[in-house]
């Protein structure tokens, strides 16, 4: 039996059961469920079991946040449910179902991108190492490195090797290969396509702006002239032309005769899709992508610039748990090919510093519980460094105002960054390492937004923490915990007083059928003569009813669990002449009034007063002994044991 075992099967039963699961995948941190009805997954069950850190939804799959000992545990779930894994691939295909249209478009741009992540995340590092030494003069009364140091020049010289090869050629090859291979074509077709897109023989992107429309290269095919242009760091030109070339390379699979289709397929997809790219996609998509670029700049540097800030830092975290928020590196990579920067990414990693700064403050008001604390560090440190699904999913969407918090915080910060003209070389990695994606003459105005992501989030968190008394949990859950330990040890038989005065009414002759059959556990009734609900031995409350306070569950020290309800049929009054004294986790003492309840009002709507006391859990005790038919005074008279 494996480490994992009992949870697998325990996790199984709520997400619904072994028929409810189509597939099952499992990444870094995170159980993939594609559920065939998501309803029936008990969330609350779930988030509650101890292995569990969180859940959410993303891209029509349930995901189960498990940490780094995922894997482990996905090796006992597959073995307990019996269910065969399946790729990560499978699981995204499989969870299309569940997905609208807009989800669609933001999965296929998601897995575009994502495999490129790390070559464009290295990039902007770099980048972001260049501008501190080539751009902060801050050495020697106002020189940079660069200009002090042949090491430090040539070490600059150097580095622009990686940065363009990501940037400018990276973009637009990776581009055509994540295409291809997303959509199960062939990748090498897709790689030399993206090549034409920047090969050395066309005029570089960057220096079309200052080339003469008549000094342009050009091809000439005697009827026609087409320009010889590149497509350095373009993005939607290069999605284009892949697209392109994937139906070509299916549509010819289809119509050409499988003995020749290693031969004529690759040529005429590749031909036509580089004429294709050229000749009309290229053109048109450079005309879109700048279109789009110059429209979200123009929010960002024109009269609604601070409103546009706004909404964007504000939403953006809203935007992760859809995954459309990775529509916005395409649009990021644009901003930064036509404009030589983005104002777009800055705002994006004082997201991710809001969002980790709320969970800062949990951190503080939950330093007390160390569980909590396994779940918070972990969870803040990642999101700082950029990556926020942990914080937002296992925290701050749990109690929600943290979320709504770090949202406000990165909204103002957002502005400030927006109003300051904090510009990114480039994108990078995300979180407080974002400042070095930032163009260094920004990074004083920078380090103010940071700031602002920083304190606002983690003050307002603070505050209504406080108020909600989240600093107090901890302390409830080890006055729990003590008593749980006290209540265990404690084995002793437990006697019954009379919880209210009048007369003791066997079980079995209550005039309602649940009672008296007993289906809610052994008991007895009184017929009171008084309107004082008084506790019958000293226990701890364990529910209350506050819609209606009709009824109480008390746990008593020995482990045992009751349950006292005022009337019949009494939960229509809707609390209407009922008043609860006590509050749940409450220790309370023998003879302690309970709730009152006015006699008059309950006689008027018609209910009988008999009120029942029933051992909902009696916590493997064997003996119970009832007195019946005697005559009682609340917290006086004994009316039964058990033991």
């Amino acid at each position: 039996m494996g480490k994992y075992t009992e949870d697998a099967k325990e996790l199984l039963q709520y997400v619904g059961g072994k028929e409810n699961v189509g597939a099952v995948a499992h990444c870094m941190t995170r159980m993939r469920f594609v559920l065939n009805d998501p309803g029936k997954a008990n969330i609350e069950k779930i988030e509650g079991m101890k292995v569990v850190k969180g859940t959410f939804t993303q891209s029509g799959q349930f995901q189960v946040i498990i940490g780094n000992t995922v894997s482990d545990f996905y090796n006992d779930f597959t073995e307990v449910s019996g269910i065969s894994g399946v790729s990560k691939d499978a699981v995204k295909q499989a969870s299309k179902k569940n997905q609208n249209p807009l989800q669609r478009l933001a999965t296929v741009l998601a897995e575009i991108f994502t495999p490129l992540l790390p070559a464009i995340i290295t990039g902007g590092l770099i980048l972001g190492f260049r501008n501190c030494i080539d751009s902060l003069y801050i050495f020697q009364g106002g020189h940079t490195l660069v200009e002090l140091s042949q090491f430090w020049a040539g070490v600059d010289h150097f580095l622009w090797l990686i940065g363009e090869a990501v940037f400018h050629v990276g973009i637009p090859v990776g581009i055509c290969w994540s295409v291809a291979k997303k959509m199960g074509t062939t990748e090498m077709l897709g790689l030399v396509l993206g090549m034409t897109l920047v090969s050395g023989q066309l005029l570089n992107a960057y220096a079309v702006a200052g080339t003469a429309a008549a000094d342009i290269p050009k091809w000439n095919f005697g009827f026609a002239q087409v320009n010889m242009i590149g497509y350095q760091a373009q993005v939607i030109p290069a999605m284009l032309a892949a697209f392109c070339l994937v139906y070509l390379e299916k549509f010819f699979r289809k119509i050409i005769p499988s003995v020749v289709s290693m031969i004529f397929v690759p040529f005429f997809s590749l031909t036509l899709s580089v004429m294709a790219a050229h000749f009309v996609l290229g053109p048109i998509g450079w005309k879109i992508g700048s279109a789009i670029s110059a429209v979200v700049y123009a929010g960002i540097t024109g009269p609604v610039k601070i409103l546009f800030a706004a909404l964007f830092g504000f939403v953006y975290a809203p935007l992760v748990i859809t995954g459309l928020h990775h529509m916005t590196n395409a649009i990021d990579l644009q901003l930064v090919a036509d404009f030589g920067g983005t104002m777009l990414w800055p705002m994006i990693a004082l997201s991710n510093i809001a969002q980790g700064s709320a969970v800062l403050a949990m951190i503080v008001l939950q330093k007390k519980d160390a569980e909590k604390q396994e779940v918070n560090i972990p969870s803040c440190i990642s999101c700082y460094l950029g990556v926020t699904e942990p914080a937002i999913f296992g925290i701050n969407l749990k109690y929600m105002f943290p979320f709504v918090c770090a949202m406000i915080g990165s909204a103002l910060a957002a502005m400030f960054s927006v109003a300051t003209g904090c510009m990114a070389s480039s994108i990078g990695v995300g979180g407080l390492p974002g400042i070095l994606s930032i163009i260094p003459t920004y990074w004083g105005r920078y380090a103010i937004a940071m700031a602002i992501a920083i304190c606002v989030p983690f003050a307002l968190t603070y505050f209504f923490g406080k108020g909600r008394g989240v600093d107090k949990e901890a302390e409830a859950a080890a006055a729990e915990a003590a008593l749980d330990t006290e209540m265990a040890a404690n084995r002793e038989p437990a006697l019954f007083s009379a919880f209210l005065t009048g007369k003791t009414v066997a079980i079995e002759d209550v005039p309602d059928q649940v009672f008296a059959s007993k289906a809610l556990g052994e008991g007895i009734a009184i017929d009171p003569t008084d309107n004082v609900l008084v506790a019958p031995a000293d226990a701890m409350v364990s529910i209350t009813m506050p819609d209606s306070n009709h009824a109480i569950g008390l746990r008593l020290m020995n482990g045992a669990e009751i349950l006292l309800h005022i009337g019949l049929d009494t939960v229509g009054m809707h609390g209407d002449g009922f008043k609860c004294l006590v509050k749940e986790n409450e220790k309370v003492k023998k003879g302690q009034a309970l709730i009152e309840f006015d006699v008059d009002k309950i006689k008027a709507a018609g209910h009988p007063l008999v009120t029942m006391m029933v051992i909902t859990d009696d916590n493997g005790y064997e003996n119970l002994a009832f007195k019946n038919g005697i005559d009682v005074k609340a917290g006086a008279t004994t009316i039964g044991s058990i033991g």
